[in-house]
């Protein structure tokens, strides 16, 4: 009865902030849902074309999707900074949906590994010019009582982007016959829509007076002020990045375990089916029951999925795993986000953005790494089991996280 009031609790409240969000935080969501479209119309066909059409080997797939991962992760650091400098986020969230747009024809046109994994490359630098701009530009805009609700929405509209880009992705294979390069070539179109939504619909609001400028935010002094609570948060999310792979990986398992080469994509289609469905309503409600309880559930899901995906025997199990996969990223990655905005001073948030996902990224990179030679040495069992550890020990340290936030809400009450 107490699990269906908290569904009921966080329905309702996601009723109440649907109303309430600034108009600019509903167009970033549009904006990344338009190219979350466009980027994974294109990333769920490029595991099989890199691995089917080209021959690259799982460990290769693993080094360039972490290596794009974190090429995205270290540049959010610099942007991040930049945008805590100049004061303005608008502009460099801006360049990077440009710069990813740019290059997206560069997909259809590549005819080697080495083409492709340029033009992954070059996308990933504008997804990193974006996202610490972006992410931090959201809690400027939102009123600190919605901020699970806003990272949530932009989460959900973001990932029903990820679910329609497969569904596309399928639809149109079907239609040009397997033909990769076309499909690629449909993509370009909602990643230009996604640039000129940024730049006439979202408005950056004016700094606060009073605001104090940031002339180093790399700085020894400025990362200092960040705060212990930020550092533990980051701690947590960089070993729970350790047991979240690419998602490449469940391309594969489902390709191992028998899905056709025109059907593939729908792992993607089901996995970010659940996630967009289940992001909103968890922040909203993590903005009235508080974030730690709900990340611990979502670790515990995650554990479950990788169980699920070592074991299953057959496509039934594979499609049950992928979509407890997708159930736990609701569950985490938009509190994630509301902890970082939280945790730091109004004027440092872009940075605090950039070294998350820059030790993020990292940790994905390793991850995704340790991911494809578990694979090529043991088998894919060994690789979801191994990640299912790594979740493990990220709940372990969501209790020292949570002993602090609670002894920073009982300071503030006094």
């Amino acid at each position: 009865m107490a699990r269906k009031n908290d569904l009921a609790q966080g329905a309702d409240r996601a009723h109440v902030a649907w109303r309430r969000l600034p108009a600019g935080i509903w167009a970033i969501g549009f904006v990344s849902m338009l190219m979350d479209i466009s980027s994974e119309m294109i990333h769920a066909l490029l595991p099989v074309y890199l691995t089917v059409g080209l021959g690259a080997s799982a460990l290769a797939l693993g080094v360039i999707e972490g290596i794009a991962e974190a090429t995205a992760a270290i540049t959010k650091v610099f942007s991040g900074a930049l945008s805590d400098r100049i004061g303005r986020r608008k502009e460099l969230a801006a360049l990077g949906y440009g710069l990813a747009a740019v290059t997206k024809p560069v997909f259809p046109l590549a005819t080697s590994i080495g083409a492709l994994v340029a033009a992954r490359f070059i996308d990933r630098v504008g997804k990193g010019i974006r996202g610490a701009p972006r992410d931090a530009l959201v809690a400027d805009l939102t009123p600190p009582d919605l901020r699970g609700a806003a990272y949530g929405l932009r989460q959900s509209l973001d990932t029903f982007g990820a679910f329609l880009g497969p569904l596309a992705a399928v639809a149109l294979m079907w239609v040009f016959s397997d033909d990769f390069r076309k499909v690629f070539w449909i993509a370009v179109i909602p990643a230009v829509l996604a640039v000129a939504l940024i730049l006439f619909a979202v408005r950056e609001p004016a700094r606060p007076k009073g605001q104090r400028r940031v002339r180093n935010p790399l700085s020894r002094a400025e990362l200092r002020l960040l705060g212990t609570t930020y550092w533990m948060v980051v701690i947590v999310a960089a070993l729970f990045t350790l047991a979240r792979f690419s998602e490449a990986f469940l391309i594969l398992r489902a390709s191992e375990g028998g899905l056709s080469l025109m059907l593939v994509p729908l792992v993607l289609v089901g996995m970010n089916a659940v996630y967009a469905l289940s992001a909103w309503w968890v922040g909203a409600l993590s903005d009235q029951r508080g974030r730690i309880g709900l990340l611990a559930i979502g670790l515990g899901l995650l554990i479950a999925a990788d169980l699920v995906l070592a074991f299953a025997g057959g496509l039934t199990g594979i499609a049950v795993g992928v979509l407890i996969w997708g159930l736990h990223m609701g569950f985490t990655q938009g509190l994630f986000a509301a902890l970082v905005a939280e945790a730091v001073p109004p004027e440092l948030r872009g940075t605090a953005f950039g070294m998350f996902n820059l030790v993020t990224g990292l940790a994905l990179l390793a991850a995704s790494v340790i991911a494809g030679a578990l694979w090529e040495a043991a088998g894919a069992q060994w690789t979801f089991v191994a990640g299912a550890g790594f979740a493990a020990v990220a709940i372990v340290g969501l209790v020292p996280l949570a002993r602090r936030l609670t002894r920073q809400a009982d300071a503030a009450r006094t």
